[in-house]
């Protein structure tokens, strides 16, 4: 049998273009920053179950666990905003080794608490309110580092990679914490995630100052509106913004996913976690063959290409009966939502000046952590006055069409040309 070498060689082209990019990890600060990440949130993705767990096994309270999400909801809306001021009026690194340092503690303080012969219930409320604090405060800081440690063709490449360890903490972080809290108790997960923080501090130590660059804004409530205006008339952020908002709020059907895998999918409390599962597994594959995002010329129109995939999914899952259809579009769902995930924030980046990259970077993460709630109350309200089926469904069909209204009326972002905005 001959073999075209031609041929042969396309296959090596595209499979090149499709497997994960790796070039970041050329470059040693970035490297060394992307290996302390990855131990430190694997540490934290298995200390995740631990706070949810103690609240119900101490009260009985199904409510109070639902209540956690309460304490955190404060902290996602408003410290992000104060944070991404702070990123770009201080030197990032120092901003991050701070917070990091106060993540350390209150994982200690977590440890201490479940230490004691009677753990108390309301001091799982508070540090719980202050982790969520101190991690919104340093997010905007993290999140614009990017572009300091590695060029500008290589941030989509980047994003993908911190998508990597993310993507694997979520999915495998809360069964081996599981399996701590069965064998060894709730303690030995707090005190992973506690150790596993000197692996992120080692790593940020190493880093060069990472100070402004030119003058900026001393943080407060003027320089955190100038962030807000800074997106006027640019239809490309405006677009990355609404195109996720919309995604999340119609087609993020999660809070219906316990009732769905008990009456529609006939299964057990475990089928309620694999559904929980299959979005984050599928966001692993994808960041497996995440190569073409740092070819991708047209981000815009990608961009809504994935949300539609994943509106097409999530509509798709909505009419299923069977378990395993229900993960595979899952899992799409998930891999779509990656894709769109690291080019939006490519263009974030690419397209904000460093003076503003940490106040952009907060607005976006309070925008990604309120819209799954109101996604949350959407899907809810909607499956409780029709049927489980048609509110997911119905979600992922406004999904795709929102995303179709966004495009039309914002031109500048379906057609932004991110090779253009490279070479200007």
């Amino acid at each position: 049998m001959s073999i075209d070498p031609l041929h042969t060689g396309e296959e090596k082209s595209v499979f090149a273009r499709l497997r994960v990019d790796t070039r970041p990890l050329r470059h040693r600060d970035f490297r060394n920053l992307w290996i302390g990440q990855a131990i430190s949130t694997l540490g934290g993705s298995i200390g995740t179950v631990a706070v949810p767990y103690q609240v119900y096994t101490l009260t009985g309270s199904t409510a109070l666990v639902g209540l956690l999400g309460l304490a955190s909801l404060v902290p996602l809306l408003v410290v992000p905003l104060i944070g991404g001021a702070i990123a770009d009026a201080h030197d990032r690194r120092a901003v991050l080794l701070r917070t990091e340092t106060g993540m350390a503690l209150v994982t200690a303080l977590f440890l201490v608490n479940a230490l004691l012969p009677h753990p108390q219930v309301w001091a799982l409320f508070v540090l719980q309110a202050v982790a969520v604090a101190i991690f919104s405060l340093g997010r905007p800081a993290m999140s614009s580092l990017a572009p300091r440690l590695v060029p500008d063709e290589e941030i989509a490449a980047a994003a993908a990679l911190d998508s990597v360890y993310s993507s694997l903490g979520a999915v495998a972080g809360p069964a081996v914490g599981g399996v701590l809290i069965a064998f060894a108790g709730v303690p030995w997960t707090y005190g992973i995630d506690t150790v596993t923080y000197a692996a992120s501090l080692v790593a940020l130590a190493a880093l060069p100052k990472l100070p402004p660059l030119g003058e900026v804004d001393r943080p407060s409530m003027r320089s955190i509106v100038d962030g807000f205006r800074f997106l006027k008339g640019r239809h490309v952020l405006i677009g990355i913004f609404l195109v996720d908002s919309n995604a999340m709020v119609f087609g993020m059907p999660s809070a219906l996913f316990p009732a769905i895998a008990l009456h529609r999918l006939g299964g057990d409390a475990a089928t309620v976690g694999y559904l929980y599962a299959a979005p984050y597994a599928g966001a692993l594959a994808g960041s497996l063959v995440s190569g073409w995002t740092s070819h991708a010329r047209r981000q815009g129109l990608a961009v809504t290409i994935c949300a539609c995939a994943w509106g097409a999914a999530i509509a798709g899952f909505g009419l299923m009966t069977s378990l395993w259809p229900a993960l595979v579009l899952l899992a799409v769902a998930g891999g779509a939502d990656f894709f769109s995930a690291v080019l939006r924030s490519t263009i974030l980046l690419r397209t904000t000046p460093d003076r503003l990259r940490g106040r952009l970077q907060g607005i976006e993460f309070m925008q990604v952590a309120s819209a799954p709630s109101l996604g949350d109350l959407e899907a809810g309200v909607l499956a409780s006055l029709t049927s489980l089926r048609f509110s997911v469904v119905s979600g992922g069909i406004l999904c795709i069409a929102g995303c179709a209204v966004t495009a039309l009326t914002l031109p500048g972002f379906l057609y932004y040309d991110a090779h253009r905005e490279l070479q200007t």
